[in-house]
């Protein structure tokens, strides 16, 4: 199937190793998309060209331009990114340890360097006649709703939702589109792993009050290809009047706040 501003276009999907950012590049490949991935759990000699994932630290800014340079070197230029690479780490607001350091390192430095990359380039190429470029950012319903024992996850993830935005505000008069997907609880690692009973989903999508969280009013859990297709549509030129957009993912469960 066909997706206008999609199908045909070179697409990087950061994170792609597994989770949300694999569940991207795979819908995204299913519709015609030739997608570069990159991951920290990547390898260094990936062949971009045959579907490998590129080790890429995005915390570093030189590394994410050198990596840009050798993935369009490998697939052309690249007019559409899809960042997913982040870190979750739980913990008491009062008592952080490193976990501050590294989530903002990842989720907000590293969206920072990747998207302002993208940016760069993107205007670039744009002057030069190439295709409109589009950046689509995943962030999390955390955001902009208070966690017991995720404050630093969920102020990184703000962090990166209000870079994003402004990111968006200076490339609107370009043409060029960023919106940021915020998901709430979905299928993946990063879910599974804060679990410490084994499948505690029915326990996330009930809520609780001792901890002032709402459950899931859609009665279940977001499998990855839920946010996938979200991702998609930004993508595509169904949402091509859509941009600085903030779209939650999350079966209800912060009432859209």
């Amino acid at each position: 199937m066909a997706v206008e501003g999609v199908t045909g276009r070179s697409v990087l999907v950061t994170g792609a190793a597994g989770g949300i950012g694999d569940a991207c590049a795979r819908v995204l490949e299913s519709v015609g998309a030739t997608v570069a991935r990159w991951d920290l759990a990547g390898d260094v000699g990936a062949d971009l060209e045959s579907g490998g994932t590129l080790a890429v630290d995005v915390t570093d800014a030189g590394a994410v331009a050198a990596a840009w340079d050798r993935t369009e070197r490998a697939v052309g230029p690249i007019s559409v990114l899809v960042h997913t690479a982040g870190v979750l780490r739980t913990g008491s607001a009062m008592d952080l340890g490193d976990d501050w350091e590294i989530c903002m390192a990842v989720n907000g430095t590293g969206t920072r360097n990747v998207a302002g990359e993208a940016g760069r380039r993107f205007v670039a190429a744009t002057a030069a006649g190439a295709e409109l470029g589009v950046i689509v950012g995943v962030s999390s319903n955390a955001a902009a709703t208070p966690r017991t024992s995720m404050a630093a996850y969920g102020a990184s993830k703000a962090a990166a939702t209000a870079y994003l935005r402004s990111l968006g505000l200076e490339l609107a008069p370009h043409g060029i589109r960023c919106n940021i997907v915020s998901p709430g609880s979905t299928d993946t690692p990063m879910l599974r792993g804060m679990w410490s009973a084994g499948d505690e989903s029915a326990a996330v999508v009930a809520g609780d009050s001792a901890s002032f969280r709402l459950g899931i009013p859609l009665g279940r859990i977001a499998r990855p290809e839920d946010v996938a297709q979200t991702v998609l549509f930004l993508c595509s030129d169904a949402a091509r009047h859509v941009t600085l957009h903030d779209l939650r993912v999350d079966g209800g469960a912060t009432l859209d706040m």
